[in-house]
Protein backbone atom coordinates (compact mmCIF):
# COMPACT_ATOMS: atom_id res chain seq x y z
CA UNK A 1 0.00 0.00 0.00
CA UNK A 2 1.35 3.23 -1.14
CA UNK A 3 1.16 5.48 2.05
CA UNK A 4 -0.73 9.15 1.32
CA UNK A 5 0.22 12.59 1.78
CA UNK A 6 -0.14 14.00 5.63
CA UNK A 7 0.59 17.63 6.55
CA UNK A 8 2.82 17.93 9.70
CA UNK A 9 1.10 18.83 12.45
CA UNK A 10 3.66 21.83 13.17
CA UNK A 11 2.67 23.84 9.48
CA UNK A 12 -1.36 22.53 10.28
CA UNK A 13 -1.30 24.43 13.73
CA UNK A 14 0.86 27.26 12.40
CA UNK A 15 -1.64 27.65 8.95
CA UNK A 16 -5.14 28.07 7.58
CA UNK A 17 -5.73 26.19 4.31
CA UNK A 18 -5.93 27.91 0.89
CA UNK A 19 -6.40 25.02 -1.52
CA UNK A 20 -4.22 22.59 -3.62
CA UNK A 21 -2.17 23.53 -6.99
CA UNK A 22 -0.92 20.56 -9.25
CA UNK A 23 1.82 19.63 -6.83
CA UNK A 24 1.87 21.83 -4.06
CA UNK A 25 -0.96 22.20 -0.80
CA UNK A 26 -1.21 26.15 -0.41
CA UNK A 27 -1.07 27.46 3.70
CA UNK A 28 -1.67 30.62 4.54
CA UNK A 29 0.78 31.73 7.86
CA UNK A 30 -1.61 32.71 10.61
CA UNK A 31 0.86 35.88 11.31
CA UNK A 32 -0.98 39.47 9.80
CA UNK A 33 2.53 40.16 10.27
CA UNK A 34 3.66 39.49 7.12
CA UNK A 35 2.20 38.55 3.64
CA UNK A 36 3.20 34.49 3.76
CA UNK A 37 2.55 31.58 2.05
CA UNK A 38 3.65 27.96 2.57
CA UNK A 39 3.90 25.76 0.25
CA UNK A 40 3.78 21.80 0.60
CA UNK A 41 4.52 19.27 -2.30
CA UNK A 42 1.61 16.51 -1.70
CA UNK A 43 3.61 13.53 -2.18
CA UNK A 44 4.57 11.56 1.17
CA UNK A 45 7.91 11.19 2.62
CA UNK A 46 9.35 14.66 1.29
CA UNK A 47 12.30 15.89 3.25
CA UNK A 48 14.66 18.11 0.94
CA UNK A 49 14.16 19.46 -2.97
CA UNK A 50 16.49 17.01 -4.34
CA UNK A 51 13.76 14.50 -3.30
CA UNK A 52 11.79 15.71 -6.39
CA UNK A 53 12.54 14.81 -10.08
CA UNK A 54 12.99 17.62 -12.66
CA UNK A 55 9.35 17.65 -13.57
CA UNK A 56 8.29 18.29 -9.81
CA UNK A 57 11.08 20.71 -9.27
CA UNK A 58 10.44 22.87 -12.22
CA UNK A 59 6.71 22.49 -11.14
CA UNK A 60 7.24 23.76 -7.85
CA UNK A 61 9.39 26.20 -8.97
CA UNK A 62 6.29 27.54 -11.12
CA UNK A 63 4.47 26.95 -7.94
CA UNK A 64 6.25 28.95 -5.72
CA UNK A 65 6.37 32.18 -8.65
CA UNK A 66 2.94 32.47 -8.57
CA UNK A 67 2.62 32.34 -4.77
CA UNK A 68 5.47 35.45 -5.07
CA UNK A 69 2.82 37.20 -8.22
CA UNK A 70 -0.06 36.83 -5.72
CA UNK A 71 1.41 37.80 -2.46
CA UNK A 72 2.57 40.87 -4.69
CA UNK A 73 -0.26 41.80 -6.27
CA UNK A 74 -2.99 41.37 -3.11
CA UNK A 75 -0.29 42.80 -0.15
CA UNK A 76 2.78 44.43 -1.84
CA UNK A 77 6.14 44.20 -0.59
CA UNK A 78 9.79 45.73 -1.13
CA UNK A 79 11.26 42.07 -0.95
CA UNK A 80 10.50 38.51 -1.63
CA UNK A 81 11.92 35.72 0.93
CA UNK A 82 11.86 32.54 -0.66
CA UNK A 83 13.24 29.50 1.87
CA UNK A 84 13.16 25.89 2.18
CA UNK A 85 14.88 25.11 6.03
CA UNK A 86 13.56 22.24 7.32
CA UNK A 87 15.07 22.75 10.59
CA UNK A 88 11.97 22.27 12.97
CA UNK A 89 9.98 20.24 10.23
CA UNK A 90 11.46 17.91 8.22
CA UNK A 91 8.88 17.86 5.66
CA UNK A 92 9.42 19.58 2.67
CA UNK A 93 7.88 22.89 2.52
CA UNK A 94 8.57 26.55 0.86
CA UNK A 95 8.16 29.58 2.78
CA UNK A 96 6.83 32.74 0.38
CA UNK A 97 7.15 35.73 2.30
CA UNK A 98 6.49 39.37 1.20
CA UNK A 99 8.98 42.01 3.23
CA UNK A 100 8.43 45.74 3.82
CA UNK A 101 10.94 47.85 5.15
CA UNK A 102 8.68 48.55 8.00
CA UNK A 103 7.93 44.96 9.17
CA UNK A 104 8.79 43.81 12.73
CA UNK A 105 11.40 41.82 11.69
CA UNK A 106 13.06 43.90 8.79
CA UNK A 107 15.79 43.79 7.56
CA UNK A 108 16.51 40.15 9.43
CA UNK A 109 15.02 36.95 8.46
CA UNK A 110 11.11 36.53 9.63
CA UNK A 111 11.95 32.70 10.90
CA UNK A 112 13.10 33.18 14.60
CA UNK A 113 12.24 36.98 14.48
CA UNK A 114 11.01 38.84 17.65
CA UNK A 115 7.88 40.16 18.07
CA UNK A 116 4.32 38.97 18.81
CA UNK A 117 2.74 36.88 15.95
CA UNK A 118 -0.54 38.28 15.48
CA UNK A 119 -3.29 35.67 14.23
CA UNK A 120 -5.75 36.47 11.81
CA UNK A 121 -9.08 37.27 12.93
CA UNK A 122 -11.90 35.15 11.41
CA UNK A 123 -13.51 37.71 9.02
CA UNK A 124 -9.52 38.94 7.76
CA UNK A 125 -8.16 35.03 7.15
CA UNK A 126 -11.39 34.47 5.30
CA UNK A 127 -10.77 37.67 3.00
CA UNK A 128 -7.48 37.30 3.26
CA UNK A 129 -7.75 33.14 1.38
CA UNK A 130 -10.32 34.28 -0.79
CA UNK A 131 -8.00 37.06 -2.55
CA UNK A 132 -5.33 34.30 -2.62
CA UNK A 133 -7.91 31.89 -4.28
CA UNK A 134 -8.98 34.41 -6.80
CA UNK A 135 -5.70 34.98 -7.76
CA UNK A 136 -3.84 31.68 -8.03
CA UNK A 137 -7.36 30.53 -9.44
CA UNK A 138 -8.01 27.65 -6.84
CA UNK A 139 -11.49 26.83 -6.72
CA UNK A 140 -11.65 24.22 -4.35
Amino acid sequence: MTPSFELDPRLANDTHFVGDLGLSRVLLMDDTRFPWLVLVPRKPGLVEVTDLDEFETATLMTEVRLAAKTIKTIAGYDKLNVGILGNFVAQLHIHVVGRRSIDDAWPRPVWGAGGTRRPYDSRLRDTRIAQIKSEMRLYA
